[in-house]
C-alpha cells in the first residue's frame, strides 16, 4: 500500500476539473465568482472539494468557461444522499480495504439494523414524518451493501460496553442489534472487541473514530460528534489515530470474550433484565 498520496474523493475530482479549467481558461476565482455571481472564496471551496455548487452556478461555470454543459451534468452524479459533514467519508468508505471502526455510544451505521436506525433518527428530531424517517433509514442501511462482498472491506469493529447497554428502540430492537453484530462476527465478516466498563479510562473515551486503508493511497481518519464530523489526512494526526486506537484495542476483550458479552447482551435485552 502506497503511503504517499491521499485517496481522492469524486467531488474533489470534480474541483480539480474546475481549476484546471479555469486556469486554461485564463480566469482568477474572482473574475469567475463574478460571472457564477459568488465570491472568490466560494470558488475557491468549489476547487477544493470542501462544496459543490448548486445546478444553477454549475450552469453559470460551464457558460463562463465554454464547456457545454459538462459540470451541470458531472454534479448530478455527485448529489449525495449523506449530510455534508459525512459525505467525503462516505465516499471513501466505499473504496477502503481496510476499516477500523471505534464506537463510544452507539452502533456504527453500517452494522445497524433498520429498526435500530430508526429509533437513533427519531431520538434527534422532534418534529418528523414516518416518511422522512423511512427514507433516512434506507440511506443509512444501504451503507451495508460494502459488507456484501465476502473479503473486502477487512472490517475491525471496537466498541464501548455502552454501546451494548443502552436500549435503543427497545428490548426487542436491542436484541435483534447485538445479534446481528454477533453474527456477522461469528462468521468472519468482521472482527468484534468490546473495551469493557472495568477498563475504566481508555485512549478512545472521547470520540468517535474510523480508521480508513486503502491500496494505492495513504490512509485517512474520520472523527465525529452531533451533526460535524472531519476527515483527517494529515500524516502526524493519522498516525496519533492509529495509535489511540491500538492502545484502546490493547484494552479490548478478546474477540472470543467480546462475542460472548454481546451474546449475553442481547439476550439480557431480549428477556427484559437489563
Amino acid at each position: 500500500m502506497s503511503e504517499g498520496r491521499t485517496p481522492r474523493t469524486p467531488r474533489e475530482k470534480y474541483g480539480e476539473e474546475l481549476r484546471l479549467r479555469r486556469v486554461a481558461a485564463q480566469l482568477t476565482q474572482e473574475e469567475l465568482g463574478d460571472h457564477v455571481v459568488c465570491s472568490p472564496t466560494l470558488i475557491s471551496h468549489f476547487e477544493a472539494g470542501r462544496r459543490l455548487p448548486k445546478p444553477d452556478d454549475a450552469q453559470r461555470i460551464d457558460r463562463a468557461l465554454g464547456t457545454d454543459g459538462f459540470f451541470a451534468r458531472w454534479l448530478e452524479d455527485l448529489d449525495s444522499k449523506y449530510d455534508v459533514h459525512f459525505a467525503a467519508a462516505a465516499e471513501l468508505e466505499q473504496q477502503a480495504t481496510l476499516i477500523q471502526q471505534f464506537a463510544v455510544s452507539l452502533v456504527p451505521g453500517m452494522l445497524q439494523t433498520p429498526d435500530y436506525a430508526r429509533a437513533v433518527f427519531a431520538a434527534y428530531r422532534p418534529n418528523h414524518t414516518a416518511g422522512e424517517l423511512d427514507d433516512d433509514v434506507v440511506i443509512r442501511t444501504q451503507r451495508a451493501r460494502i459488507l456484501d462482498a465476502p473479503l473486502k472491506p477487512v472490517v475491525w469493529t471496537l466498541l464501548d460496553e455502552a454501546v451494548l447497554r443502552r436500549c435503543v428502540g427497545g428490548p426487542q430492537v436491542m436484541a435483534e442489534q447485538l445479534g446481528r453484530i454477533a453474527d456477522m462476527a461469528e462468521a468472519g465478516r468482521l472482527r468484534l472487541h468490546v473495551l469493557p466498563y472495568g477498563v475504566g479510562a481508555h485512549a478512545l473515551m472521547q470520540s468517535l473514530l474510523t480508521l480508513m486503508s486503502f491500496e494505492d493511497s495513504a490512509p485517512v481518519a474520520y472523527i465525529e460528534a452531533f451533526l460535524v464530523g472531519q476527515l483527517l489526512d494529515d500524516p502526524a494526526l493519522v498516525s496519533a489515530s492509529q495509535t489511540a486506537y491500538a492502545l484502546a484495542l490493547s484494552d479490548a476483550l478478546s474477540q472470543q470474550e467480546s462475542l460472548a458479552l454481546v451474546r449475553a447482551a442481547a439476550e439480557e435485552h431480549a428477556h427484559g433484565q437489563q
